[in-house]
């Protein structure tokens, strides 16, 4: 049936966190202009690329993805590589993707597994179960000849449903999850199509890193998958996400905040203090990627920051490392 609703209740926290996912917006819009600034969108971009590959196992660190692209040469799995630059291309095609269509949806995931897998740009031929790491089956996909048909009923319906966008992209990106359409790319293209479909909303969502909001939550990204599968229904998967879309807004507004009202030492500082929030130690390499430094500013900016006890030098394997 065409335009079918998905299964999903509306509460009354939905209400609340859309109100204030609103608000915060207009504060972003206001202060920020994610979407005027060259240097930021490209930073949070490869936020972005990194954080929804890191989710599904790419090993390659935030570095090393900011490296690649900036072509750079980077020692790590020929796939990996790969898996990045195509991310980026399909990023870079945004503004000409049509979210309501069924070809560009399958141009998306040609970009996006461009010679990694062998039905790339189409839909799965042949029957598919996601597991756990335990190798439990935690969900059958739709059988392949009900996956066309499907997916173009999902997209009927976000395109013509009068919910809020912001509930409408959740309930796509879960609902594709759902599906399961593809015999690989899965989760990548859902989340690009949630940012897609987010941007149809308010422009600067092509430029918000939410991905990196979800690889910082994945384990209540996948409980509130694995719920939503028990309830047959997307509602925990909409209030994970609406809480995860109001937590990269606010981040965005402090982020800027702090870089407005900081001299250039004190926000080397706040970036370094939140890299070692979510790392061991930090390198000499690291900052100079970090700041696009030479080595000898770098190891300046360390020696600085030991001086004044904020952070202290200590051995990393073979070599030097501060925490």
């Amino acid at each position: 049936m065409r335009n079918k609703k998905p299964p999903f209740e509306i509460t009354n926290a939905m209400f609340d966190e859309i109100t204030e996912i609103a608000e915060l917006v207009g504060h972003v819009t206001a202060t920020q202009g994610l979407s005027a600034n060259p240097t930021l969108r490209r930073t949070n971009r490869i936020r972005t690329i990194y954080s929804s590959l890191a989710i599904e196992q790419n090993t390659l660190s935030l570095e090393q993805v900011t490296a690649v692209l900036n072509g750079k040469k980077v020692i790590a799995p020929p796939k990996d590589i790969a898996e990045v630059k195509n991310a980026y291309e399909i990023y870079d095609m945004l503004d000409s993707l049509n979210p309501y269509s069924v070809d560009d949806l399958l141009k998306a995931h040609a970009v996006m597994t461009k010679d990694l897998v062998g039905e790339s740009g189409c839909f799965r031929s042949r029957p598919v179960g996601v597991v756990d790491k335990e190798g439990n089956v935690l969900h059958f996909g739709t059988l392949p000849d009900y996956v066309p048909g499907l997916v173009a009923e999902l997209l009927d319906w976000t395109k013509n449903s009068d919910f809020h966008m912001l509930i409408k992209s959740c309930v796509f990106h879960y609902e594709l999850e759902l599906i399961h359409p593809f015999a690989d790319g899965n989760g990548r293209i859902g989340r690009l199509w949630h940012t897609l479909l987010l941007a149809q909303w308010k422009p600067m969502f092509a430029w918000l890193p939410v991905e990196s909001i979800i690889h910082d939550r994945q384990n209540e990204y996948y409980n509130a998958i694995n719920r939503s599968n028990m309830e047959s229904e997307s509602t925990a998967f909409i209030v994970f996400m609406l809480s995860a879309i109001k937590e990269a807004l606010i981040e965005a507004i402090q982020t800027a905040g702090a870089a407005e009202n900081m001299s250039v030492n004190e926000l080397r500082w706040y970036k370094i203090e939140k890299f070692l929030k979510k790392n061991e130690a930090i390198t000499n390499a690291d900052v100079r990627e970090m700041f696009d430094v030479s080595s000898a500013t770098a190891n300046r900016i360390l020696t600085k920051l030991v001086d004044e006890g904020k952070i202290q030098k200590t051995r990393i394997g073979r070599s030097w490392g501060y925490v």
